[in-house]
Parts: structure tokens; C-alpha cells; sequence
């Protein structure tokens, strides 16, 4: 038994192959009985916690701890044995290989984690978090293009080239993409920034309507008469916008007009009819009712109150309520609204010879302005 345990294969005896085999069966059981027990336990109570840290790190340690430790521990196996150079060689070259590999994910998982959490953080947070896919492409392209770099240059190869080549390359693309490389770090701006957000009413230039969908070039919007609106993300960040979605209150400035002849108690009264008109509508503050001017035909009233909602709909309900209220009010109390029409009469015919068409030439070489009174 001994002499077959001495026995040698590639400078190894049985007995180093047997004792490397048990390295690895023994090895790999213990991380087996570990996930199937500890870990198990350690996923129950981190579920059971609010803390979402704790989620991360068991399964941190399910999808990259557990499958590296396993290689490590064939790799102590493999490096019991009296391995050739060549062998050697590939076995460093392939650890390499697999921790770069778990390094890489790794970083990119927490980094993915602590993006989600200061998204959730925000407003409608859980919706926005689907939006992280375009970020993490990018991320993961860094990530991993640095990962192979660094790689290369463990390995012992010079990538002073390669990275000279990645910088001339870069130029280059940089140049003839440049409008759509503008684009895409514009995305990132609205990404972090929040200028505006899917749902949000906003207005661009003369182009208005509710953000659908926030790409990494383009953004699109749905307009109110019903077609899309692709605008480049560049655009929408170099441009005034308008975020009526984020509105807290709306200001609304009306002005009305009351007949001259209207006696001076009642013209005293119209603020204090319309402040109580206001006043007894919900969500809304008055601010100022005053007779602001005098115009050519009539008297000029201005009022300002706030609407407490952003919602379009809701102001234009209670404006209508606020218009009814008035001009019921102001009959009631004999007080007419004003509008003008200038009426130019037509140029006066020739002169007749007799007094009877003298008589009709005089009648129509006037001009006159009539005043059309609402009530009278």
C-alpha cells in the first residue's frame, strides 16, 4: 500500500494527489453545509430587518463569496501538487481571470445599491428606479473596460499602447459623435438633477405636453392634441422649461369693467362683493380686489387671488364659479358690465342739387361712436 501511495505521476506521488483531491471534496462540502445552514439562517433574518445594507451583504456573500471561495479552494488543491511551469501559468492567469471577474460585479452591484436607495429616497422613487437601466449600462461599460485594463497590466503586458489607443479612439469618436455623446451626459444631468420627471406637464420653447419617456438621447412627450414630441436631451437642458406639475399655487390676475354711470356707493362696494365672492370658494386665498383705472368707456376693476392646487382643471372650476357669482351678483345690485364698439360710418355722397338731398348729405357727413351697454 505504501509503495502504491509513493508512486509518482508528474512529479507527484498518489498520496499528494489524494491528499489535494481531499482539499477540495472537504473544502467544497464545508462551503456546501455553510450556504445550505448559516446563510440560510442569515437570509431569514435579514428578511425579517427593514435595514435593506443587510440584504445586500447576504447576497453579496450568495453570488460572489460562496462561488469564489469555492475556486480558492480548488485552487489550494491544485496548488498542493508540484505543478510544471506552463501550469503554473495558467493557473495564476486564470485566478486572475475570476477574481477581476467578482471584483468587477461586485463594485458594480454596490454601486447599483446605493443608486437605488438615493432614488427611493425621492418622489415616486420606485418608478424611478426603472429608469436606472440606461445609468448602469454606462456605469457597467466603465467598469468593466477599467476592470480588463487593470487585467492586462497584472498580467504583464504594457498598456501604455492600449491606452494610448483608447485615448485616440476616444478623440475620435468624441468628435464625430459629439451631438450624441452632448445628448447622453445631458441624460445623466436630468438623471441626478431632476429638472423634470416622467408624468410631469412642462413647456419648452413653444412646445408643451407630459413627459412619457426620458431616454438616453431623447427625450418624449406626449403634446395635449395628441402626437408625440421628440426633443434631444441637450435641448431640454439649455432651454427655459416650465414645470407645472411642480406648481405649489397658481396666482390668477382678472379685471372686469363696470358702467360709468354706476353711482359712486355702489362702485365703493364692488371690491368688498368680489372679495367675499372669493373668499367663499375652497382652496383658494384672496389676495387684492381694487377699481384700478379709468378707461375710455368704462371703470377698470383688477383682482388677484391663489389658487392652493396646482391642478389646471380645478382652477378653471372655481374661475367659472367666481365669474357666475359676480355677475349675479353685480345685477342684483344694478351694477352692468361694459364693452365698447366703435362704429365708423361710411364716407358722405356726392352733393344733390335740390334742398332734400342738400338736407341728406349734411345728415351723412358725420362720424359717430355708439356705446353698447350691457343691461341698459
Amino acid at each position: 500500500m505504501n509503495e502504491f501511495l509513493k508512486q509518482e505521476y508528474f512529479h507527484n506521488t498518489v498520496l499528494d494527489y489524494l491528499i489535494a483531491a481531499a482539499i477540495i471534496f472537504f473544502g467544497l462540502l464545508i462551503v456546501k453545509l455553510f450556504k445550505r445552514t448559516i446563510l440560510r439562517q442569515l437570509k431569514k433574518f435579514s428578511d425579517r430587518t427593514s435595514n435593506k445594507g443587510d440584504n445586500f451583504i447576504v447576497d453579496s456573500i450568495d453570488r460572489f463569496g460562496i462561488p469564489a471561495l469555492s475556486y480558492f479552494i480548488v485552487y489550494a488543491g491544485l496548488n498542493y501538487l508540484e505543478l510544471s511551469v506552463k501550469t503554473q501559468n495558467v493557473l495564476r492567469i486564470a485566478t486572475a481571470v475570476v477574481v477581476t471577474f467578482f471584483v468587477l460585479r461586485l463594485l458594480s452591484s454596490t454601486i447599483l445599491l446605493i443608486l437605488q436607495g438615493y432614488i427611493k429616497r425621492q418622489e415616486n422613487g420606485e418608478e424611478k428606479v426603472k429608469q436606472l437601466a440606461g445609468v448602469m449600462l454606462l456605469v457597467n461599460i466603465v467598469i468593466w473596460v477599467l476592470g480588463i485594463v487593470f487585467l492586462i497590466d497584472n498580467l504583464g503586458y504594457n498598456v501604455t499602447t492600449i491606452i494610448t489607443g483608447l485615448g485616440i479612439g476616444g478623440i475620435a469618436v468624441a468628435l464625430a459623435a459629439q451631438n450624441i455623446l452632448g445628448d447622453l451626459f445631458n441624460y445623466f444631468v436630468i438623471f441626478f438633477d431632476r429638472p423634470f420627471e416622467v408624468g410631469d406637464f412642462i413647456v419648452v420653447d413653444d412646445k408643451l405636453g407630459s413627459i412619457e419617456y426620458i431616454g438616453l438621447k431623447t427625450t418624449r412627450l406626449r403634446s395635449l392634441s395628441g402626437e408625440q414630441i421628440v426633443i434631444g436631451n441637450a435641448n431640454l437642458t439649455n432651454s427655459r422649461i416650465h414645470n407645472f406639475k411642480r406648481q405649489v399655487n397658481r396666482r390668477v390676475v382678472f379685471t372686469f369693467n363696470i358702467d360709468y354711470r354706476t353711482p359712486i356707493e355702489k362702485v365703493k362696494n364692488v371690491a368688498g362683493m368680489v372679495r367675499s365672492i372669493i373668499e367663499q370658494q375652497q382652496t383658494v386665498r384672496f389676495d387684492r380686489a381694487h377699481f384700478a383705472s379709468y378707461s375710455d368707456w368704462s371703470l377698470r376693476f383688477e383682482v388677484v387671488y391663489f389658487v392652493l392646487e396646482p391642478d389646471y382643471n380645478k382652477y378653471m372650476d372655481i374661475q367659472q364659479n367666481i365669474n357666475i357669482q359676480l355677475y349675479e351678483t353685480l345685477q342684483k345690485n344694478e351694477i352692468y358690465f361694459v364693452t365698447t364698439l366703435h362704429v365708423s360710418m361710411a364716407p358722405p355722397p356726392p352733393p344733390a342739387e335740390d334742398d332734400d338731398a342738400n338736407d341728406t348729405s349734411h345728415q351723412h357727413n358725420r362720424e359717430k361712436e355708439t356705446t353698447v351697454q350691457n343691461g341698459t
